[in-house]
């Protein structure tokens, strides 16, 4: 079975989960009806305990990372601790101490090739709503200043 094929039987079958759950998809239920080896979902999930608890470690220390704030004199008030690069992201990825990098011209031009990214994602994914039409405005300006977003 195809990849889009696959795709579209899980979204099937978490359609019928939300259905069933009055509108709402909650993960609870999705891994109970997952736990069938006849599911389409099933395959999206580590089942091995040993593993499955390793992988919940590393995302539980994504988490932590992510979360972390620092007052940081040199820009007057607190920020993300760490942030994970774009360029880096699919290499070995890992996360950057910011504040750090905005030290350099170097670090700060990542940094902002990660934000105009991002920041393009969330265009994509909010597309259509017309009220966010000024944000999407800004976001064209900044990147016509000459940033360009790879």
């Amino acid at each position: 079975m195809k990849n889009s094929e696959i795709m579209q039987q899980r979204v099937k079958e978490l359609r019928k989960i939300e259905r069933a759950n009055g509108g709402v998809l909650q993960p609870e239920k999705v891994v109970e009806h997952a736990a069938n080896p006849d599911s389409a979902l099933h395959s999206a999930f580590e089942w091995d305990d040993s593993e499955a608890a390793q992988k919940y470690r590393l995302e539980q220390a994504r988490q932590l990372i992510r979360v972390c704030v620092e007052y940081v004199p040199h820009v007057k008030g607190e920020m993300k601790s760490f942030v994970s690069i774009r360029s880096e992201r699919y290499e070995d990825g890992g996360y950057r101490h910011a504040p750090t990098l905005m030290m350099s011209q170097d670090g700060r031009d990542s940094l902002l090739e990660t934000a105009l990214w991002e920041l393009e994602t969330f265009q994509r994914k909010y597309s259509e709503l017309t009220e966010l039409a000024e944000v999407f405005a800004a976001i064209k300006t900044v990147k016509k200043a000459g940033r360009k977003v790879a």
